[in-house]
């Protein structure tokens, strides 16, 4: 029996409607950018399975040092103790994070980050003593499946049922160069009229809201009104993180730095779940208390796990490589030339780009998850490439280490495929 068909006896897969998709493919090994099947058949991975393995899957510089610290300390409660790994990679964090984080709290993926984050912000004015009940965040929005994450988040595909149970949550538009009075209009109006803890948003590329890229000028303006108005900004740099921006962080793109900030996916290499909830000192500072009931009351038995501490080192030294920056910069340079050789195609509606970030709608009508869009898949798999169109966006987030010769073959299958939409 393969392990395809020994999959659906016990397995259940996440965004998965399994009466309508009951196949799921059995990867076997992974190397670089490449994918391996349990048939054989090889894949680009042109997404970096969920933009994680940004250094290439199994990367001989991370797991040779994840291998040498699990002879030594595998895992500890971090309630109460410490470890080498922790303290090394905040030291390597705060020497790349934007300049006002002053604080690391671990948990252990990309929605808890976000939960802590919220927390953070609503905690701060509670611990001040002003109860704020009401969080702002963008338009189409996507921070998670933990229901404070789903709460700021603005795609019903993935909160429908769960609505009703959401926290206070106020929506307003990306800034796009045109709309910026109005934003700020509507800010003033809902800070008037609400009790405003916190702006939760993902800044410059909203990655489930098939990477729709806003203003950085825009997005300044928005975060020094918080700012100004003694809301928490809470930065969800879950996906921009560790690079993808041309930059180490997108925060680091815009004037006005956030409170808080999210981070996970790249942060391991893609080796271990690991995430982080960084802040400024002014946070930290409104839970260091005498009264115990102030402090922060929120734990992952895995938190700051040390063999992904020791993983997250490694990738933050590799990303800090010249190897590393220069590939950032050529695959940059390579989206855009792609770009503008498929702008005009009769069949593309549109491109953008931010950094590694590549996006191209295509001139059609198609469901999130729907037939055409599965018929997209299929045909990038078939011809060897792993890209999962969100909706009629094609995008590109490979990993770091793409060679020249997988890059423009990802860009060949692309192209051909829009000859079957």
């Amino acid at each position: 029996m393969t392990l395809q068909e020994r999959d659906k006896k016990y397995l259940w897969h996440p965004l998965t409607q399994h009466k309508l998709h009951p196949e799921a493919l059995a990867i076997t090994k992974a190397k670089g950018c490449t994918l391996t099947d349990e048939n054989g058949n090889e894949y680009i991975d042109a997404i970096a399975s969920w933009y994680t393995c940004m250094y290439g899957h199994c990367n001989d510089y991370i797991t040779h040092r994840v291998s040498e610290q699990m002879q030594q300390l595998d895992q500890v409660v971090f309630s109460g103790f410490t470890h080498k790994p922790a303290i090394e990679l905040s030291e390597a964090l705060i020497n790349i994070l934007p300049k006002n984080q002053n604080k690391i709290f671990f948990s252990d993926n990309g929605s808890t980050s976000v939960e802590i984050g919220i927390k953070m912000a609503l905690q701060y004015h509670f611990n001040h003593g002003n109860k704020k009940n009401t969080l702002i965040a963008f338009e189409d929005g996507f921070h998670g499946d933990t229901f404070g994450a789903m709460s700021v988040s603005g795609l019903s595909v993935y909160n429908g049922p769960f609505e009703d149970f959401f926290l206070k949550v106020e929506r307003i538009p990306v800034p796009n160069g045109k709309n910026h009075d109005a934003i700020l209009k509507t800010l003033k109006v809902l800070a008037d009229n609400n009790e405003v803890a916190g702006f939760v948003y993902e800044p410059l590329v909203q990655g489930a809201a098939a990477m729709k890229m806003h203003n950085a000028d825009g997005l300044n303006q928005i975060l020094n009104f918080c700012k100004n108005n003694n809301i928490i900004t809470v930065a969800d740099e879950v996906m921009t993180g560790f690079g993808k921006t041309g930059k180490h962080f997108a925060s680091l793109h815009i004037e006005t730095l956030p409170d808080v900030m999210c981070l996970s996916k790249a942060l391991t290499g893609g080796l271990l779940p690991m995430a982080l909830t960084t802040c400024s000192q002014k946070i930290y500072d409104a839970f260091y208390s005498d009264d115990i009931a102030k402090g922060l009351f929120h734990g992952h038995t895995y938190s700051a796990n040390p063999l992904a501490c020791t993983a997250a080192l490694a990738s933050i030294e590799l990303l800090q490589t010249q190897t590393i920056q220069d590939s950032i910069k050529a695959i940059t340079a390579s989206h855009e030339n792609f770009g503008n050789r498929v702008k005009n195609h009769p069949k593309v509606k549109s491109i953008r780009q931010t950094g590694i970030i590549f996006a191209l709608d295509l001139d059609v009508e198609m469901q999130r998850y729907g037939n055409l869009r599965d018929k997209l898949f299929k045909f990038f798999m078939d011809n060897g490439v792993f890209l999962r169109p969100l909706g009629n966006t094609i995008y590109i987030q490979a990993p770091y280490v793409i060679t020249n010769q997988e890059l423009e073959k990802v860009y060949r299958v692309i192209e051909e495929s829009l000859s079957i939409v």
